[in-house]
Order: C-alpha cells, then structure tokens, then sequence
C-alpha cells in the first residue's frame, strides 16, 4: 500500500476551503496514490479518482485543479516528510569537520532510505515510464522533489564554512548522485536481495567521505 496520510498535515499545499485535516482530501491523495501506482498516470482520470475517494467531482477541483498539481502535491509533501525534515539541518551555526560528517550521514541515510521506499521506487518508475507522453507529470516530480530537495540542501551546504562549495547545487546533487549508486538501481529494477540496514549504511558512509574529500574546506 501507498498510503499517503501524511499529506494532510500540510496546508500550504491545499486548495480549497476546507481545513488540511478533511477526511475528503486524505481519500482523494490515497486514492490518487493508490491508482496512479496500480495503473499509470495516463490511464488514471480525475473521474476515477474521484469515484476511488467516494468524493464528487466538485469536491476533487475544489482541492486540486488538475492530475498534475494532484500528483505534484504527492511528490512535495512525501519530499517534506521523509527526505529532510528540519532537525536534520540544524540550524546552530557552523560545524567542524567531525560533526559535519556526522550530520551528512544522518541526511545521507534518511535519503537513501526514502529513495528505497516502496511508494518512492513507484512514482519513480511511473515517472520514468509516463513523463515522455506526459510532459507535466516529468515536470511535477522535477519540480517538486529533486529540484527542492537540492535546493534546501545546498543552502545548507553553502552556509558551511567547513566545506568549499563554489556552486552549492552542484555539489548538492553530486552528494544526492552518489547516494543513487549501484544498491538504488538494483531496487529500482526489482532486482533481489532487498537493500538492509548494513548495506544502507555502506554506501552512506561511502558516499559522504567521498564528498567530503572533494569539499573539504
């Protein structure tokens, strides 16, 4: 199962008069995660959503204006939730090299392990498999999980004086490429055996000293 309750938690991304906790637009986001993920994006109409969340089709606009922005809410919120929430970022100033290193592998496991989601593996190959036909479902992934995820991570970085970043969002997504090694591929194409901790943990740690050699100040 997909589920998606999280995303009720966050107004910012809601549309509509009723509050961020109606039970009406958590159906309408399961039910929009459940089919898009059984299904495919273009054979998913907002009709059928609307009969998967028992809603009418009135309420499902009222919420979301379109598949895009219903599937780009999907994307963001997940991103917000499981990828870098704010204590993972902290925000007391400059770090030295040893808690830097220490923070990069709290970031770098809880991205990873978002990446190995279930959910997350299924909106990638969906979108992998759909953006060429669907130009806006590519751009609301893009949009709303790497591109802002790298965002706020190279702000982050750049406020470093420990690390030597000339460009923070390459360095950003160089961190997030080496995140995506060999153990991501393999799960993204089903292949067994399933990602553990241990293995997580390897190339986490791979990963950040292999940045840190590279923008160590």
């Amino acid at each position: 199962m997909l589920a998606v309750s999280a995303l009720s938690r966050h107004p910012q991304m809601m549309a509509g008069s009723e509050d961020a906790e109606s039970p009406k637009r958590r159906a309408i986001l399961n039910a929009a995660t459940e089919l898009f993920a059984a299904r495919g994006y273009g054979a998913v109409s907002m009709d059928a959503i609307a009969r998967a969340a028992d809603v009418s089709k009135a309420t499902l606009y009222a919420h979301f204006e379109s598949k895009d922005r219903l599937f780009a809410t999907i994307v963001h919120v997940a991103c917000l939730e499981n990828i870098m929430p704010a204590d993972d970022l902290p925000e007391d100033g400059a770090l030295d090299m040893a808690s830097l290193g220490e923070v990069l592998r709290t970031i770098g496991g809880r991205i990873l392990r978002f990446f190995l989601l279930d959910r997350s593996l299924a909106i990638h190959r969906l979108v992998i498999a759909e953006s060429v036909r669907f130009p806006e479902l590519g751009r609301a992934f893009y949009d709303n999980g790497p591109v802002a995820g790298r965002q706020r991570l190279a702000a982050w970085m750049a406020s470093q004086p420990a690390l030597d970043v000339p460009d923070p969002e390459v360095a950003a997504e160089q961190f997030l490429g080496l995140l995506r090694s060999g153990l991501y591929l393999r799960a993204t194409l089903g292949l067994a055996p399933a990602p553990d901790a241990a293995a997580i943990e390897a190339v986490v740690a791979a990963a950040v000293g292999t940045f840190l050699r590279a923008y160590r100040a």
